[in-house]
């Protein structure tokens, strides 16, 4: 049976959505040939896969339309949708199934469900568990340090900010919007589970940055059928 099959009847929430919350931001170097072989890619999009950038998320959702909930993602890259190349979330857990039923039916967001366990250190330390079955299978370490700057999501250009997703036979395409402030962090350490989660450790972290108080909507998104 697949994850996506036999869910929990949870309330419904339709598009859009307003969120408030906290997290950080990555974006991470990998070779072409773990890129080009992760099992996690729809076996439909992979040939058009390009890039060696892939992208991963953590975001503390503490304010949303399906109540709070953390969140962690992979982006590995672009990929042909049509005559256009956007990106597509490939892998993405959060912790409740409000947001995992909600996400399928509003954006077509492989969501599955575990558990976090997250903690924000008096020294700057943040560190996020994720775990299945009560076995750890992944773990990040960050550490944010500077002064803190604004940023508005409207500034960056729109095909940048617009996710197309494949999910049981249906294409949604949405483009969010965010604003908050950013402040530079780094990834002290990591460890992942490949069998559920891509191993980013393979490669190298170019950028992280640690994004508070952010204001974010999840519009309603284009939906065509599948041929």
């Amino acid at each position: 049976m697949s994850a996506f099959d036999n869910l929990p009847v949870v309330p419904m929430a339709p598009a859009p959505w307003q969120l408030k919350g906290q997290g950080y931001i990555m974006a991470i170097h990998l070779p072409d040939a773990f890129l080009d072989n992760e099992s996690f890619i729809p076996d439909n999009l992979k040939p058009s896969r390009r890039g060696r950038m892939a992208y991963v998320m953590f975001v503390d959702y503490e304010r949303s339309d399906a109540g709070p909930y953390y969140e962690l993602l992979y982006i590995p890259g672009s990929f042909a949708f049509g005559n256009q190349r956007r990106l597509s979330i490939s892998k993405i857990y959060v912790s409740t199934w409000n947001s995992v039923v909600n996400g399928h039916e509003n954006w077509g967001i492989p969501k599955e469900r575990c558990d976090f366990q997250v903690t924000y250190g008096a020294d700057g330390v943040d560190e996020v568990r994720l775990l299945n079955d009560g076995k750890v299978f992944a773990e990040l370490s960050f550490k944010s340090r500077f002064f803190r700057v604004p940023f508005n999501g409207n500034l960056v250009p729109q095909k940048l900010r617009t996710l197309t997703q494949h999910f049981k036979g249906r294409e949604f395409t949405y483009i969010p919007v965010a604003k908050g402030h950013v402040r530079y962090a780094s990834l002290l350490r990591s460890r992942f589970d490949g069998r559920y989660f891509p191993d980013i450790s393979q490669g190298k972290v170019v950028a992280c940055v640690k994004v508070t108080d952010f204001d974010m909507t999840f519009p309603v998104a284009t939906i065509r059928f599948l041929q």
